[in-house]
């Protein structure tokens, strides 16, 4: 039993095996909080398994976890299939329709660049598809959150496209479609500054999207903006990690941001994704010059900012199945937020 919660180290469920719910999401009903994410457990390096379906956990403590299976499946013999692990399929998002009494999930898949949208009656379904293959106003989708207005209904979804903007769009009534009604929130940015990890949540009645630089599984800065209304403006606030000297948020990317039910306490679940790579300000400093050199003639990277580069764990050559999970408190510095580093701490 644990008694609290441990950021950065091995984290096991009742049954004493390790806990398999990355880029994830959380839910609360009746008492209950649902942890769910990417099943990393078959995901090795080099390897063309990617994601071995959604599995989702229980607790009611949020230190101690009940695993509950699959609520998505792999289909390992079905080489045509989106659940295929072969598929880079992550960071699903779970929101409830009042008005229809469905659970929507939204998947990603990084490899095509689009969404899968199904719907279940129950959270831990069945889950029927709708869409397998859906881009938002036909652009190329990449990390995104989903929000609800509980007081209207209305959907949100906040969503990085083209590897160049970040968006916030309205949902169709059922939460299966965009509509036209969109506001951008960033543009023209380039990696490793382009946006993603895009997390929203709200406290006191502002609107924060937490969003991290882009250097694949490699950590980087954060930054937080903030508005007033769900779809902004948003104003640049800077990075809410404090005393962070890996210059990588703690080394990990924020999922999802939830608040602590009966409190006043925000978490942001977050993913060490390759715990054996430790990012630090030079490493950090040489990705920078070597991505920027690229496309500015201005930055010049040497043979080291390269190599440093090079020998960084890419995207399909990381073992994230041994990637841990960096759970944090929020704290608030006037509309700022503030991350800081805790060996240990107690959300109840």
């Amino acid at each position: 039993m644990y008694d609290a919660i441990y950021p950065g180290r091995v984290w096991l469920d009742t049954k004493k095996e390790r806990i398999q719910a990355h880029g994830a999401g959380m839910f609360y009903e009746d008492g209950i909080y649902y942890w769910y994410g990417e099943d990393k457990s078959h995901t090795r390096k080099k390897g063309k398994l990617w994601t071995w379906g959604i599995r989702c956990y229980t607790s009611k403590d949020l230190c101690n976890w009940e695993d509950m299976g699959h609520i998505i499946a792999p289909e390992p013999e079905d080489k045509k299939s989106i659940f295929h692990p072969n598929r880079r399929m992550d960071r699903p998002h779970i929101i409830k329709n009042a008005r229809t009494g469905k659970y929507v999930l939204w998947l990603k898949y990084c490899d095509k660049a689009h969404f899968a949208i199904l719907t279940a009656d129950n959270l831990l379904g069945p889950y029927h598809l709708e869409n397998p293959y859906f881009r938002p106003y036909g652009r190329k989708a990449g990390d995104y959150d989903l929000a609800v207005d509980k007081e209207s209904g209305i959907g949100y979804l906040y969503v990085e496209l083209d590897h160049q903007d970040v968006v916030v769009c309205r949902l169709t009534e059922d939460y299966l479609d965009v509509t036209p009604e969109k506001a951008l929130i960033y543009t023209g940015l380039k990696p490793p500054f382009a946006r993603e990890g895009v997390t929203h949540f709200i406290y006191h009645g502002k609107h924060y999207l937490l969003t991290s630089g882009m250097t694949g599984y490699v950590p980087n800065p954060s930054e937080v903006a903030m508005a007033d209304d769900f779809m902004g403006p948003f104003q640049v606030l800077g990075n809410p990690h404090v005393g962070d000297k890996s210059a990588a948020s703690f080394n990990s990317q924020a999922s999802f941001a939830f608040q602590v039910e009966g409190t006043e306490q925000m978490v942001i679940m977050a993913d060490r994704w390759v715990p054996e790579y430790v990012m630090t300000k030079e490493k950090y400093d040489s990705f920078v010059r070597a991505i920027c050199g690229r496309y500015d003639k201005q930055v010049k990277a040497s043979l080291k900012d390269m190599v440093t580069m090079l020998r960084s764990p890419m995207m399909g050559s990381a073992n994230t199945s041994i990637a841990d999970y960096v759970w944090l408190p929020v704290t608030f510095d006037g509309n700022m937020p503030k991350i800081a580093w805790k060996e240990c701490w107690k959300p109840l």
